[in-house]
């Protein structure tokens, strides 16, 4: 015997979010798109770090990396703090370390 199963147009209809918050999210991941600036959050991953030390740990210019880190800025994935003439820059929250490490398991799996 085979199974039947409901015709499609007996299911419930999908809610989809509006389009402005399906491009802000798309938005999102395309900045996760970038392999610099998935280093940079990485760098970031356990403590912050002024422009200078982050250079050093991704093997960039200060120049790029203040570039990559204005994009991850304006996108709320890094926060920073002034210490005198230095900045500290810092992952905005946990949300960001846990779509890295989601982001690491499934392509590890």
């Amino acid at each position: 015997m085979s199974q039947q199963t409901e015709p499609a147009d007996s299911l419930p209809p999908v809610e989809m979010p509006d389009d402005e918050v399906l491009y802000e999210l798309a938005d999102l991941f395309r900045v996760f798109g970038d392999s610099t600036r998935i280093k940079i959050l990485y760098a970031l991953h356990d403590s912050e770090l002024c422009v200078q030390d982050i250079a050093d740990a991704v093997g960039l210019s200060q120049s790029a990396v203040s570039h990559q880190l204005r994009v991850l800025k304006d996108s709320k994935l890094v926060r920073f703090r002034r210490e005198g003439k230095t900045v500290y820059y810092a992952l905005d929250d946990d949300h960001v370390r846990s779509i890295l490490s989601m982001g690491m398991d499934h392509i590890e799996e």
